[in-house]
């Protein structure tokens, strides 16, 4: 199952102003699905969280894990242009039994 979500914002710690993003995640699941509203829902918390992009996938791809249990999990994060740098982050989860 893929999912994108192109509108994903975080702050960045050291100057405050906003990061953009295009999150793609690539799941497949076990026994829980992940419901779609609330994915958005829990996006949308970081709106205002200063958070680097590392901290964030990865923070993305445990809780996911923990809630949903999948048999493979995949979280890509396509961030905008700052500072001069783009930067996409992937961090993945393979269950080994």
């Amino acid at each position: 199952m893929n999912i994108e979500f192109p509108e994903f914002t975080c702050i960045c710690p050291r100057t405050g102003l906003p990061d953009f993003a295009t999150l793609k995640i690539e799941y497949i699941p076990d026994k829980k699905l992940i419901e779609l509203k609330s994915l958005k829902y829990y996006f949308v918390t970081f709106r205002n969280v200063g958070i680097f992009h590392e901290y964030v996938i990865n923070q993305i791809l445990e809780e996911l894990v923990a809630a949903c249990k999948p048999r493979q999990l995949k979280v890509a994060g396509d961030f905008n242009v700052r500072g001069g740098i783009k930067t996409t982050i992937t961090a993945e989860y393979k269950r080994t039994a």
